[in-house]
């Protein structure tokens, strides 16, 4: 009967959520976002119409679950690419360290399930979504570190979203590393719980559209501590190659 209750809270309050940032606009801002909330709402129904077949529940259950992990990785991705708009260099640089990243999460777990043919299997999922929601929680900690340590304001939409995913995979990424996955103790409704209280959350930072913060000088402090990393590092790479083609001169 909880479980019920939590499941149908949470989709009425995702449609709320959903239906609030197409009628604000907020949903231009952050597509990927908003698209993986109405995966979401369209997983549930997929789900709800094969449950009474348990064997293709299972197939629709795990590979929409792989999806919206997948989906969930550009939803960080779109909150880096905000969170760091006035900051190119830096927001380049986090983008492709985060891609190749996830795609090594998910190379990892591949490999893991290799050897079984059925590797859409729970454990298998499980053990890709534990690695990849690894990345996303360390992803959205080091954001946030950054944010904290050039003091530059967040505004209150992209705060809301940042506290709210980032509690969600935090929460999720416990569930699969110290909950066993089957049975419905404490933890189960624990977890279970968590996801409407980010639901609210989302509600009331995303309800309308707030005015991005002025970043002012932090800009070129940021800016500057990139271009000193991106210097080194190709002149690191710059020594490498002229080592390499000095040993292999003949």
């Amino acid at each position: 009967m909880l479980s019920q209750f939590l499941w149908w809270t949470s989709i009425g309050m995702e449609v709320l959520l959903f239906g609030r940032g197409i009628a604000s606009g907020l949903s231009r801002r952050f597509p990927v976002f908003y698209g993986y909330l109405f995966f979401v709402l369209a997983q549930e129904v997929l789900r709800f119409l094969s449950f009474p077949n348990k064997v293709v529940y299972g197939y629709v259950y795990w590979s929409t679950e792989f999806l919206a992990v997948a989906i969930g990785c550009g939803v960080v991705l779109e909150i880096y690419r905000n969170a760091l708009a006035s900051f190119p260099g830096s927001a380049r640089m986090a983008r492709v360290v985060l891609t190749g990243v996830f795609l090594l999460a998910v190379l990892k777990g591949m490999v893991s399930a290799a050897g079984n043919p059925e590797w859409w299997l729970k454990a298998n999922t499980l053990e890709i979504e534990e690695a990849i929601r690894t990345v996303q929680a360390i992803g959205i900690l080091a954001l946030t570190a950054v944010f904290l340590f050039y003091a530059i304001p967040f505004g209150a939409n992209l705060r809301g979203l940042l506290i709210g995913y980032g509690f969600f995979v935090s929460a999720r990424v416990i569930s699969l590393m110290f909950v066993a996955p089957a049975g419905q103790g404490f933890w189960f409704y624990a977890y279970s719980a968590s996801y409407p209280l980010v639901l609210a959350l989302w509600i009331i930072c995303l309800w309308s559209p707030s005015e991005v913060p002025d970043h002012g000088g932090t800009d070129l402090r940021l800016e500057n501590d990139y271009q000193r990393i991106a210097t080194a590092t190709l002149r690191r790479l710059e020594h490498a190659r002229r080592y390499l083609t000095k040993v292999t001169q003949p």
